[in-house]
């Protein structure tokens, strides 16, 4: 025996008790992954290959290296954060740099919309056009939109309803005028409303009256802002369209498919705006029906909204982004790219929770959250290091008495050298 066993002892023991430090460190740091000091005994071969019965020289450290198995997902209240449940990494990179692969989903935004971690490298992914579709190729930024959004224009309107079968019939002799007093009830059976708007994004609220003509048979009067959309020339409401059911009460006959058209005529809003004209507004019928139960509308939906401004975002677990605004629309800003490798352990750790990849770790693989072998993306959540501190306190225990018992051959090599000099 010579010191160079027990040295090599100390000095291996040393590093494995830095490894078991840095796990220890970095127990609640998220995304971290535990280390560990992998060790290959030392020999020394003989020119002529033999020297079987030679009993070593001591150990060495092989490696130390990641273990990248799944850490637990903590839940936050920050949409920003994002975790991995399954394999992949997070791709950043500074402005003008090169890409770095993390698992730490701890991110916010920059002034300047861009999506960022803690190191200010902004996150990569597949930007969306401006009609809101994901353009897939080269990963790259991804920045939140500032601006608001315009308004759209009211187009078609859906209304799913039943028309109570046994109600009476309020149209009034056909040579009344007029044919529907809007403040009396009496003259019809029921009523509904939707918010509509026009190019400028400003509401119009339209009344849709009901009143039962004949048996089978309704008559439809809209006002726009409390004014008749059709009117006889004095003022007076006009049906926008008429509504005739089959003997069953199931869907309309007439109008054809339950469509018609109106066209909505400037008036003047709760507010006291002149609204624009909004021309050819498909109205859907086709889901009316009639039969003996209550008046009930199941569906009213309109495809118009005002203008809005941006009130957060929201990350959908196949990691596309979602605006979403203040008139409670919403529009796909992009889709976050994760990157995998078929040998993470080759990866190169960079700190600041990011790796590296290497000519071990080979070209990354890359794809969007669910598919092939990348994880699911979850939202307001962090994936905690993987480090067992149990684990980790117990392996220092042992690496300390390991220095101990290697310090102790030197200790004992020393003796037998010191009796080999006191020798007479």
């Amino acid at each position: 025996m010579t010191f160079q066993q027990g040295l090599s002892g100390l000095n291996a023991t040393a590093k494995n008790l830095e490894v078991i430090g840095n796990n220890v460190a970095n127990s609640n740091t998220y995304g971290a992954k535990a280390s560990r000091a992998e060790f290959a005994d030392l020999y020394a071969t003989a020119l002529n290959g033999s020297g079987v019965n030679n009993s070593g020289i001591g150990v060495m450290l092989g490696a130390v290296s990641q273990q990248f198995t799944q850490g637990n997902t903590d839940t936050t209240e920050n949409p920003l954060d994002l975790a991995l449940n399954g394999g992949g990494f997070f791709q950043v990179a500074p402005e003008g740099g090169s890409v770095s692969y993390t698992r730490n989903g701890q991110f916010k935004i920059d002034r300047d919309g861009y999506i960022v971690n803690n190191n200010r490298e902004r996150l990569l992914g597949y930007v969306a056009d401006g009609t809101g579709t994901i353009q897939p190729g080269q990963a790259v930024a991804l920045q939140v939109p500032t601006a608001g959004i315009t308004p759209a224009p009211t187009s078609r309107i859906r209304i799913d309803l039943n028309m109570d079968a046994r109600d009476p019939v309020t149209a009034p002799d056909p040579a009344a005028v007029p044919q529907l007093d809007l403040l009396d009830a009496d003259t019809y059976n029921n009523a509904t409303s939707v918010a509509v708007y026009d190019v400028k994004g400003q509401d119009v609220s339209l009344v849709y009256f009901f009143q039962k003509a004949a048996t089978d048979t309704w008559n439809v009067y809209i006002t726009a802002n409390g004014l008749p959309v059709v009117d006889d020339g004095a003022g007076n409401p006009l049906p926008s369209t008429i509504v005739t059911f089959p003997a069953d009460g199931s869907a309309p006959t007439l109008p054809l498919d339950g469509l018609f058209t109106v066209d909505i005529p400037s008036t003047t809003n709760s507010v006291g705006a002149v609204t624009e004209p909004i021309p050819g507004v498909l109205i859907n019928l086709s889901g009316a029906t009639q039969f003996g139960s209550n008046f009930s509308v199941t569906d009213l939906a309109q495809n118009g909204y005002s203008a809005g401004q941006l009130t957060g975002i929201q990350f959908e677990v196949n990691g596309v982004i979602s605006a979403r605004y203040s008139n409670g629309q919403f529009k796909t800003a992009g889709q976050l790219e994760l990157a995998n490798f078929r040998n993470s352990q080759g990866l190169q750790a960079q700190g600041g929770n990011t790796w590296g990849r290497t000519f071990s770790s080979g070209d990354p693989v890359v794809g969007t959250p669910g598919d092939g072998g990348m994880g699911q993306l979850l939202s307001g959540a962090l994936e905690a290091s993987n480090i067992d501190l149990t684990a980790e306190l117990v392996n220092m225990i042992v690496a300390q008495r390991t220095y101990q018992a290697n310090a102790q051959t030197i200790k004992t090599m020393d003796q037998v050298l010191q009796t080999l000099v006191n020798l007479r």
